[in-house]
């Protein structure tokens, strides 16, 4: 296998690895994925000291078979009923291969996509224990794509763990009528898990490579799956669309670069080509969907030769479209700024100023930036630079506050 720049890298590839080979042996979520963060931990410590094995995968396995064992025991030993030890014991259409064995066919990441998406969780529960499993996202990662508490979010991923552990479900891609049934909680965790790659809520940088590209990878064994659904298509695109934007996203100080200032040859045309012909061939079939719409909006973005050519009436009607579709404050955000670009600022500000009010845009700095975009638009300069800085105040991300800091500072030069 091709290793990666970093451990934390290759801990981030093998984690979903490791943790489908430990259910798929030996049943029980819960204490599985315990013992692979603890298989995790001991590798992160480690393997920067003693240096990396040469098979990481099996090894982070065989320790965490380990731990997992330890556990079991402990448990068993804690309960002192038949019962409670007879759960651990496997029926005989669980036996399994051997841990570190891969499986005969599929994917470890997508059998556990679709198992922390299981009925039995709530859909948020669904969203953010994948997130966790699959994603390898921090719980506080997770808790602030959810904007709730740390807390609250750890005592979410618990239950979430628990109840597919009583659910007995075995570690297997579910049937076709099961795969559906889970559909639409898949595609919004891997459009989660994307949107924290490609512009992460927190720390120094602006972009998570990984976590974008494992998105994608995962959305291409999911429409792999299911061709022929035109929903995951959209999805697909809308993240190959996306990120052909990133090399240009940033420039040559890890400084924020916004659409209309980059250079658009950076962007990756293979990527724009391969989104703009899914979207494409998915539109027709129907019914449209979310993602369908959103990638078509983002195939204007990557085709127009530059920012002044882009079709803001197309991409204007087709926010309206998505804003029927879907009660969002971000969509109907997005359609303000459309608004503007395509009926002039003062409409599109009188949109966003009809937003201050919406509870769930409170602290997101994405509004107070559009103000600013747009005040600065209209000449406003005083107006702009102090909504720069409420932007730059409520962001978490150092890119994106030096960023927002930046443009509030310009506005302050009289000249």
């Amino acid at each position: 296998m091709t290793v990666p720049t970093s451990v934390e890298d290759l801990l981030r590839e093998l984690a979903p690895q490791v943790l489908g080979a430990l259910v798929r042996r030996y049943g029980h979520f819960d204490t599985a994925e315990d013992a692979t963060q603890e298989a995790l931990i001991a590798a992160a410590t480690g393997w920067p000291r003693d240096g990396v094995p040469d098979n990481p995968r099996a090894w982070l396995i065989a320790v965490a078979a380990r731990r997992l064992t330890d556990l079991l025991r402990r448990e068993q030993a804690r309960a002192r009923r038949e019962d409670t030890v007879a759960r651990w014991v496997l029926p005989a259409d669980r036996v399994a291969p051997a841990a570190d064995e891969p499986p005969a066919d599929g994917d470890d990441s997508l059998i556990l996509l679709f198992l922390c998406c299981h009925p039995a969780l709530s859909p948020a529960s669904q969203i953010a224990l994948t997130l966790r499993a699959v994603g390898g996202l921090s719980t506080a990662e997770v808790a602030r794509a959810f904007l709730v508490p740390e807390a609250t979010m750890t005592r979410r991923i618990t239950r979430g763990k628990q109840r597919i552990r009583d659910s007995g479900v075995p570690f297997a891609m579910p049937d076709e009528a099961q795969r559906r049934q889970r559909l639409a909680a898949v595609l919004h965790v891997l459009y989660l898990i994307f949107n924290e790659g490609y512009a992460r809520t927190s720390g120094p940088g602006l972009l998570r490579a990984d976590l974008a590209a494992e998105a994608i990878r995962l959305a291409r064994l999911v429409h792999r799956l299911l061709p022929d659904d035109p929903e995951v298509t959209g999805l697909l695109a809308l993240m190959l669309l996306t990120d052909a934007r990133a090399p240009a996203r940033i420039g040559p100080h890890g400084e924020l670069v916004p659409m209309a200032e980059q250079d658009r040859g950076r962007w990756k045309a293979d990527q724009v080509a391969e989104g703009v012909a899914l979207v494409a061939a998915a539109l027709p079939r129907g019914p449209v969907g979310p993602y369908q719409v959103q990638a078509a909006i983002a195939a204007l973005h990557d085709e127009a030769p530059s920012a002044a050519e882009t079709d803001w009436a197309q991409i204007t009607a087709l926010y309206e479209v998505l804003r029927d579709m879907v009660d969002n404050p971000v969509v109907a955000l997005n359609h303000a700024v459309a608004v503007a670009m395509s009926r002039g600022a003062p409409q599109g500000l009188a949109l966003l100023d009809a937003l201050a009010s919406d509870d769930r845009l409170a602290g997101d700095p994405r509004l107070p930036a559009a103000r600013a975009h747009l005040l600065e638009l209209l000449g406003d300069r005083t107006a702009a630079r102090d909504a720069y800085r409420t932007a730059a105040d409520r962001s978490t991300n150092l890119a994106q506050q030096r960023y927002l800091h930046a443009r509030a500072e310009r506005l302050s030069d009289p000249g």
